[in-house]
């Protein structure tokens, strides 16, 4: 079955003068509203689409030549049970009514205003019909709400300069509003969403009668000024770790509305001082830990330079690598203290992005960082080396609509450039990467195809091409790999990936996808972008089903099967794996998820970091979760997940618990508690020269982590919160059982690897001394890789908006890292790594200032 084509409703509004303009305050009983009629007759959308709602909805809408206002009514025949929580901005806590927007009128792109029974606010940027959604998109507005007798009724006031739109004698603009009935789960919209939509901006209706409305050419302001104080535990005889710093800062971010639809944003010497710290982690696979934006510069808007080339977060632009922490540890005496950056010193950054009303999407951002060096004291002798080159990113983004918008083709450049110097040699001087896209659709969007191709450049010295070719991204110093190898002589490296993929996503119940990717192995994006691997081709298939409406005891049913087959460019096999996932909505708000997994085939290339192809055995996965009724007071998640390998080779247990208490209305309390342990029997180790070759030495390990997230939030009101988030971590591996690679890729696991038997390996002040021959004298020694690392990060946020789009923050940060003996338990290790500790704090007032132009 296809979703069927429904003519879209059209609400006409009127122009009133700015002075007769409607009070903000929450109630409709202003007499120039009733110079529009009331957009009415909602429709289901969710749980049993195109039927009545449980209760009616109204609307109506009026402007001027500033603002947009806009009228709802939530209509009630309980309104003692409606439910209005507090909430910070973008909580979305309760009974609510959104306002979608399409003021570009191109069926894919819109802006969403949300207004909660208790009066927040929520606004979200939304691109890709739907399925990507930017929450950190905050322009500046005003809405009230008010419970009556009625039910309860709100308020907008959007100022045309916070949207984007074209110059026509009389806009034409999506429009749909959207009802969520907190305590029966329940979606209602103006304008029907029908089930198996390939999308619910493309199902808007119209906004009519808006006529000769003047650009509005945004000119916003804000400057800002922090002032830090830092304390921490004093290191004796350290200059630069005498227990307390302080500093104070200030710089400029702005809003420049070029055009009506263009903007350029900018920021001079930003701050993200009340940022919150990243999730502690531990990799044992050598691979980068991925870690999401969350500076306000870089988030905003972030889905304009989104670039996905092939899955996951394979990406052309990824902007955590502006400000990084620096790259280069020049040598240091043993006895000599340093001071080093934490992060680089971002000068300035720039944005120019929007949408043309020709269906032009356009993002370029360009920013520069700062050259930084590491002090260092030897003895009370100061000099400085460089860690980090004076450096200049550029990416540019641009898309056109086609096909009365059913076909897109877009391109994305970007350049990284160093001024690198003989210290810093061991980085690319230059790194260009650049691809085009294009997306097809037909049959009212249920059907698409996509493709990309992208290409990569790398410039350096032999030096940093020849570490490019060796680190785990590459590693064309694999031993047993024909086509690659290590060329110490090149100055460049040259890659391609790509993605070819057709699927159906409008389908009522069925939808699928199906295509292939690759990334060659010169691919190398990690400049300025995201690569996991290269040397990939990946193939893969996804069907899915879905319910239309509630079943027996279910209110939706999602069935999931999904398959790939990866392979090296060699055409070495990589992977087989097949999912099957299934997710259960129950009547009473309950929901289930299930898992599945086969892993027939199980190669890694990087295993053994350069070493021959690895075999692991055949691994089973399977999950559970379960989610009570998130509407509730109190509410919970609990689950477990459950790997095994075959012939005991490694297994994977992990338990999660999310609990969720929200006492009164103006606090929420949550802590998600986590426990895991990996114990693997072929751990990589190290590798060692022995008998002009290599041993790539494994180990059996027993890995267990600990961790919980905190989380408090009190609302005083929509404009001022207390935030706070907390997370121990603690994580310890202990190893035994040492052997070496024999051969990797043996069927039985035991033919894999020969395991040093008591009397060939001896621990000595923590280093393994090993008699390779037995006989009798040492051949090689490795250090002890056990560990045991503990971390707590947290962060109390005290913020307010004093006035729309300024703000004051209170910060507090506390913090401890620590390696503590691996004899100690988990439970141990947090009173010995954590509260035994002296933590790092860090007290921070910043505040803002947005000025309108």
């Amino acid at each position: 079955m296809t979703a069927q084509i429904t003519v879209p409703n059209q609400y006409f509004t009127v122009e009133i003068s700015s002075e007769k303009a409607p009070k903000i305050d929450g109630l409709l009983d202003d007499s120039i509203w009733s110079m529009v009629d009331w957009g009415s007759d909602f429709i289901e959308v969710f749980p049993d689409e195109n039927t009545a709602p449980s209760e009616q909805t109204k609307f109506k809408i009026l402007y001027d030549q500033k603002h947009l206002y806009i009228g709802l009514l939530a209509l009630d025949t309980a309104p003692e049970t409606i439910t209005n929580r507090l909430s910070r901005r973008d909580g979305f806590e309760g009974d609510r009514m959104n306002v979608l927007i399409d003021s570009y009128h191109d069926l894919r792109t819109a802006f969403l205003f949300t207004v909660t029974a208790a009066g927040v606010r929520g606004d979200e940027l939304i691109t890709e019909n739907g399925s990507d959604i930017d929450d950190s998109w905050n322009p500046i507005w005003t809405t009230k709400a008010q419970i009556i007798s009625e039910g309860w009724s709100a308020e907008m006031k959007i100022p045309l300069s916070q949207l984007r739109f074209g110059d026509p004698d009389e806009q034409v603009w999506g429009l749909n509003v959207a009802r969520n009935l907190f305590r029966a789960n329940e979606l209602s919209a103006w304008d029907r969403i029908p089930v198996g939509s390939a999308g619910w901006v493309s199902e808007a209706g119209e906004l009519r009668g808006i006529k000769n409305i003047r650009p509005q050419k945004q000119l916003e302001i804000q400057p800002f000024t922090v002032a830090q104080l830092e304390s921490y535990k004093a290191e004796a005889g350290n200059p630069y770790r005498d227990g307390r710093d302080s500093k104070i800062n200030a710089g400029l971010d702005a809003k420049i509305g070029v055009t009506n639809d263009l903007t350029l944003d900018l920021t001079v010497n930003p701050d993200f001082g009340q940022v919150e710290a990243d999730p502690a982690a531990i990799a044992l696979d050598g691979f980068e830990i991925f870690n999401r934006e969350q500076r306000p510069f870089f988030v905003e808007n972030k889905n304009i330079f989104d670039y996905r080339f092939a899955g996951n977060r394979n990406n052309l632009f990824f902007s955590r690598r502006i400000g990084r922490s620096p790259q280069v540890y020049p040598p240091v005496d043993d006895v000599a203290y340093t001071n080093r950056p934490q992060n680089t010193t971002i000068l300035g950054a720039a944005k120019f992005s929007g949408k043309t009303k020709n269906g032009w999407s356009i993002g370029v951002l360009e920013s520069m960082t700062a050259k930084e060096y590491v002090e260092i004291n030897n003895d009370g002798t100061v000099e400085k080396a460089e860690a980090e080159p004076f450096t200049n990113y550029f990416v540019g983004r641009v898309q056109k609509d086609m096909n009365d918008r059913n076909t897109f083709l877009g391109g994305m450049f970007t350049a990284t450039n160093r001024s690198t110097s003989e210290a810093t040699s061991e980085l690319r001087k230059a790194a260009y990467s650049g691809g085009i896209d294009f997306k097809h659709q037909w049959k009212n969007r249920d059907y698409y195809i996509q493709t990309n191709f992208v290409l990569s450049r790398v410039e350096g010295s032999p030096e940093a091409i020849k570490a490019t070719q060796e680190n785990i991204t590459h590693l064309f110093n694999r031993v047993d790999a024909s086509h690659v190898e290590v060329d110490p002589n090149r100055t460049s490296l040259t890659g391609t990936g790509g993605l070819f993929e057709v699927g159906r996503v409008g389908g009522i119940n069925w939808n699928f996808k199906a295509g292939f990717n690759w990334a060659s192995p010169e691919l190398e994006l990690n400049d300025i972008g995201f690569l996991r691997r290269a040397d990939q081709k990946f193939q893969f298939f996804d069907l899915s089903y879905n319910t239309a409406k509630p079943v027996s005891i279910f209110r939706d049913v999602t069935l999931r099967f999904k398959q790939f087959t990866t392979h090296d460019f060699e055409g070495n096999h990589i992977r087989t794996q097949y999912d099957f996932r299934s997710r259960l909505g129950f009547l009473n708000n309950w929901r289930m998820s299930i898992g599945l997994t086969h892993k027939p085939k199980i190669y890694q290339n990087t295993a053994l970091r350069g070493g021959p192809r690895w075999r692991f055995s055949k691994e089973n996965f399977k999950f559970l979760f379960i989610n009570t009724d998130d509407r509730k007071n109190f509410n919970a998640r609990v689950g477990a997940i459950h790997s095994q390998a075959e012939e005991d080779n490694f297994s994977f247990l992990k338990f999660e618990l999310d609990l969720n208490y929200q006492p009164i209305k103006a606090l929420n309390i949550s802590i998600s508690p986590e426990f895991e342990t990996r114990p693997n029997k072929t751990q990589y180790v190290t590798q060692v020269d022995y008998n002009n070759s290599k041993r790539y030495i494994l180990g059996t390990i027993d890995n267990q982590t600990l961790s919980a997230s905190f989380r408090l939030n009190y609302t005083i009101n929509p404009n001022l919160t207390i935030q706070y988030y907390a997370q121990p971590f603690i994580s310890k591996g202990q190893f035994k059982d040492f052997k070496y690679v024999t051969d990797a890729t043996a069927n039985r696991l035991n033919d894999r690897f020969y395991a040093y038997n008591a009397s060939q390996i001896d621990l000595i002040d923590d280093t393994y001394q090993v008699d390779d021959d037995a006989d009798g004298l040492t051949d090689y020694n490795f250090n002890n890789p056990d560990f045991s690392f503990v971390q707590f990060n947290s962060n109390l946020v005290l913020r307010w908006e004093y006035i729309p789009g300024s703000e004051l923050f209170l910060v507090w940060s506390q913090g401890t890292r620590a390696n503590i003996s691996t004899a100690e338990g988990l439970i141990d290790g947090f009173q010995t790594g954590i509260l035994d500790q002296q933590p790092q704090n860090i007290f921070l007032i910043k505040a803002t200032y947005r000025f309108i132009l």
